[in-house]
């Protein structure tokens, strides 16, 4: 079956990639988990003259939504407007190559969702279920689990959300939350019936093992793995409508109040937005047996593309099903999971103001740390590196040097190739087979090991130019110069080729620059790709070294938005036993001023402070070097306790204790009185 699978043969390509949530803009784990990969891949089919469209759009429902323009006091649609505006443009500006951008409110969607819950709802596939839900009064509606808030009973936080908890990360239902309380009113809700639809997930399972399990064993691992494993758990039934008042009405008699869930109204834009593209041919796309499918999504969204829209296509019964669903794992940016919420990304809108010009170095570093079977990482300095030890020191030098020696030697003309040596035919012959070196590659949606292949390219022409030394030849046998810069500059044109996937931008450069138009795939690997007296462009370089300064500041960027996000969502520690006021009262708090202050030796976290308590001098020893140089805190008053019993630390006594608030990233800073008092004053 798997053979026989691999030899089959479409006339057309649809390739979809996961609909990004209009909550926020695109940032580079998206990129690296579904849109990179689904370019190189739309670009690489073009190339060799396929049919193909390449489908993507906004979804623009759900909750979250809601809840963001709750807070911000705006209409959801002017939060899906706002960014999917953003989205759109930063794909543009990226160079993804979509044939069609569009979005889940549009009325074409809007009409297909529509029509296709009501098909299903005809032929009877759906179940009716009613049971209780969580209802505000106050608000007059039923609660999304995002609505309800209250204790997790895991770890205490008191603003668990009804789904989850962002403190400790368990998963929860409405039921588990202790206290639970509206996030809309504030009251607390009671349970109410209500009616629902569901897709029967469970009566697909037998066909869902034959088409997965059995037919497309070739799927990747973590697909694979990840299907089998929620077929072994057992399909449940899943609803298909909610009770909320933002999204897609469900089109039938009593639903008032309810609208399509957005797990089933999102795919569904995969059909819509092909719609609206070919208006009159979209069932070619979606229905014609010789049209391949492709859906390119993240990890999270496996099991939607897999398990539950196959069975819902099923369920209608007219549709294809997809050929492969490639989906990448997550990528950690500096150490720890990108999120959202916490603002903890790198955004593809701000990238490219920043960085004007280097979308091709993202795409590349983004590649070469795809995400393809295990979660990988993103950090500025291997960005740095492979950016200044790949790009341009491999890639950009061996162009640089082909056409600026052709331009020395030649005057920018392309030379005639003389008698070939044994190193020019064995250099020849080491990228004669490069076409199918990188398709084996990308047919298979390994597209970190194809860019490698694209990328040894440049490898063999560096090292047939450091061993042929044109440079030193030049004097005494510009014919043999000739033939080896002749080599090196048809390996500079296979190279517009090989990379056009990959880095469509600096392949496009390299044909300005070799003057010429593109050769087309099928030439990948030829030794005669520019003819003998071709003038060649003006050489520049490729790619630019990208200093320290830059990545500093993107570091710092990162820490910054780190420090905020913490300081957004700090809770204070909770409350120590309650004390009476006679133990307070034993507590003799004043003011003092520091008089001097130095690091101790040989105890790095360690300041002695020496104090005017307004009696005597005293010496405290406080671990705060940290968070205070000592010459910043000579002069300052501050408030201690008096009379803690003293204790020696590394060999000095120290006279008490100076106090500190710790701020929500773990800063501590000195509390002091509002006003300077007099020394010794008591704190009460």
């Amino acid at each position: 079956m798997e053979e026989q699978f691999k030899q089959k043969q479409f006339k057309r390509t649809l390739i979809t990639t996961a609909l990004p949530y209009a909550n926020g803009p695109v940032h580079i784990g998206h990129l690296a988990g579904v849109y990179i990969p689904a370019d190189i891949y739309a670009r690489y089919l073009r190339l060799r003259g396929e049919d193909v469209r390449m489908i993507g759009g906004s979804d623009e429902h759900g909750v979250p939504i809601t809840l963001l323009a709750r807070k911000e006091g705006v209409s959801p649609q002017e939060i899906v407007d706002r960014y999917h505006r953003i989205i759109k443009q930063s794909f543009d500006d990226f160079g993804i190559t979509f044939d069609i951008y569009s979005r889940t409110t549009s009325e074409t969607h809007y009409r297909t969702a529509s029509d296709f819950f009501r098909t299903l709802y005809d032929k009877g596939a759906f179940i009716e279920k009613t049971n209780e839900q969580y209802y505000d009064e106050e608000a007059r509606q039923f609660l999304a689990d995002r609505y309800i808030t209250g204790t997790c009973p895991h770890c205490g936080n008191e603003r668990a959300y009804g789904d989850q908890c962002e403190s400790c990360g368990s998963s929860l239902s409405p039921s588990d939350l202790l206290n639970p309380k509206s996030a809309i009113s504030g009251s607390v809700p009671v349970m109410k019936e209500t009616t629902h639809w569901y897709l029967p997930l469970d009566q697909y399972d037998p066909f869902l093992r034959q088409w997965i399990l059995e037919e497309h064993k070739e799927w990747k691992p973590n697909v694979y793995g990840q299907c089998k494993s929620w077929l072994d758990m057992g399909l449940q039934p899943r609803a298909v409508s909610r009770d909320l008042d933002w999204g897609i009405p469900v089109p039938v008699e009593g639903a008032a109040g309810k609208v399509l869930y957005v797990w089933f109204d999102a795919p569904i834009g995969y059909i819509s937005n092909t719609i609206e593209l070919c208006p009159d041919t979209w069932e070619t796309w979606w229905k014609d047996p010789e049209t391949k499918i492709v859906h390119f999504i993240g990890k999270d969204n496996i099991v939607f593309h897999c398990i539950v829209f196959p069975a819902m296509l099923r369920a209608e019964g007219t549709y294809n099903l997809p050929e492969n669903v490639p989906a990448n794992e997550f990528l950690n940016l500096e150490g720890d999971k990108i999120s959202t919420s916490r603002n903890w990304a790198v955004w593809l809108h701000e990238y490219l103001r920043e960085m004007p010009g280097k979308q091709d170095v993202l795409r590349y570093v983004l590649t070469a740390n795809a995400p393809e079977t295990k979660d990988n990482e993103f950090t500025w300095r291997d960005f740095q590196a492979r950016n200044n030890n790949e790009l341009v020191a491999i890639l950009g030098n061996f162009v640089n040097r082909a056409l600026v020696l052709t331009d020395k030697y030649f005057d920018g003309i392309v030379p005639p190739a003389g008698e070939l040596s044994e190193a020019d035919r064995q250099t020849i012959a080491g990228f004669a087979h490069i076409q199918t070196a990188i398709e084996r590659q990308l047919d298979t949606y390994h597209f970190r090991e194809a860019q490698k292949e694209a990328m040894n390219l440049a490898r063999i022409g560096n090292k047939y130019l450091a061993d042929a030394e044109p440079w030193k030849l030049i004097k005494t046998d510009p014919t043999r110069v000739a033939t080896i810069l002749n080599i090196a500059l048809q390996i500079t044109a296979n190279l517009s080729i090989a990379f056009a996937p990959f880095l469509p931008l600096a392949a496009g450069k390299i044909l300005r620059m070799i003057n010429a138009e593109p050769f087309g795939w099928n030439r990948l690997g030829a030794a005669d790709l520019l003819p003998a007296g071709h003038p060649l462009g003006k050489a520049e370089l490729l790619f630019e070294k990208i200093e320290d300064d830059v990545i500093q500041a993107q570091l710092q960027k990162l820490a910054d938005m780190r420090k905020a996000a913490d300081a957004a969502t700090y809770r204070a520690k909770p409350i120590r036993e309650t004390i009476t006021y006679d133990d307070f009262a034993k507590l003799d708090i004043r003011t003092g001023i520091v008089l001097d202050c130095v690091k101790m030796p040989k105890a790095d976290k360690l300041l002695q402070f020496r104090i005017d308590d307004g009696l005597n001098r005293r010496t405290i020893i406080s671990g705060v070097a940290a968070h205070y140089r000592p010459e910043d805190m000579i002069g300052k008053h501050v408030c201690f306790v008096a009379n803690l019993a003293p204790r020696k630390l590394k060999g000095v006594e120290s006279e008490g204790m100076i106090l500190y608030a710790e701020d929500a990233d773990g800063r501590l800073v000195a509390v002091t009185p509002e006003a300077p008092v007099q020394p010794g004053s008591e704190v009460k």
